[in-house]
């Protein structure tokens, strides 16, 4: 594959040697950079590699034995905008990727509301959990080192007015959520990557089911600001989103499965502490 000076178009021949790589098992980031290298333009490169691989994903997806694709929260219901309407607030978009779709939010959460979560959680703190997949309930994990605790759907006005904001933020019913988790992570403290839909392969995931389907969509926010570290961190785009107070990321997932580019994990805090809330989403209605 090369180029020159001549005007770039993506190409039949371009898109096939793309699947090629992919096949082959090589990852999205070297593909790129086989072809930067060949000479080809960022943006063109960028646009030809999302395109193509997504294209080849959602036809060949059963041929892959991939679970199938389902609806997900979405956003940004119109192209390039600036500003989205939550209802009591106005939200900024800071930045977007289309696949996988992670959307960073400026101005989701006022300071006050970031001090009262804080405020409301810090005494029920405990030992972060994660969902033990095997059998269906929780568990101590070493990859996880925060602590943390869960309101329940709307426990209170300000979590049921957060809940709203973000339901018409990213067109997703309230019902759907799971409860509202806050999160500490003092100096030192992380998340190591991973994905947040729930394994199909592992024996306890129907049970997990039950309540509500999958997960189709993650938001994190930012409560407080760490002196250094704790990034959101995507290992597989790659990007890191700065834990800036009162902003959040979102993103969505479409099937189970690693395809979607979703791995991602809290980078160690470097130094001061990192609050966070998250709200995760489900297909259907969370009981």
């Amino acid at each position: 594959m090369t180029t020159s000076g001549t005007p770039q178009t993506i190409t039949p021949q371009l898109r096939q040697w793309i699947v090629e790589q992919a096949q082959a098992g090589h990852r999205a980031e070297a593909v790129l950079q086989s072809m930067l290298d060949a000479g080809w333009d960022e943006e063109v490169a960028v646009q030809a590699l999302e395109s193509t691989l997504e294209a080849h994903l959602a036809q060949h997806a059963g041929a892959l034995g991939l679970p199938p694709a389902v609806p997900v929260p979405e956003p940004l219901q119109q192209e390039s905008a600036l500003y989205l309407d939550a209802g009591d607030r106005q939200v900024h978009v800071v930045a977007a990727v289309t696949r996988p779709r992670i959307v960073v939010l400026g101005n989701l959460l006022s300071d006050d509301e970031c001090d009262a979560l804080i405020d409301a959680a810090r005494p029920r703190l405990s030992r972060s959990l994660t969902v033990e997949t095997r059998t269906g309930g929780e568990e101590i994990n070493d990859d996880r080192t925060s602590r943390g605790m869960f309101f329940t759907q709307g426990e209170s006005e300000l979590v049921a007015r957060i809940e709203a904001r973000i339901a018409r933020l990213v067109h997703w019913p309230v019902q759907n959520g799971e409860g509202l988790q806050v999160l500490h992570y003092p100096p030192g403290a992380e998340y190591k990557p991973h994905y947040d839909y729930f394994d199909p392969a592992e024996p306890g995931t129907p049970t997990i089911l039950q309540r509500g389907g999958q997960r189709v969509a993650t938001v994190v926010m930012y409560l407080s600001e760490p002196a250094q570290g704790g990034g959101t961190v995507f290992p597989d785009v790659p990007l890191e989103v700065a834990p800036k107070r009162g902003h959040a990321v979102f993103f969505s997932y479409e099937r189970p499965h690693p395809s979607t580019r979703t791995l991602h994990g809290g980078a160690p805090v470097l130094a001061g502490e990192k609050w966070i809330a998250t709200k995760w989403l489900r297909e259907r209605e969370f009981t």
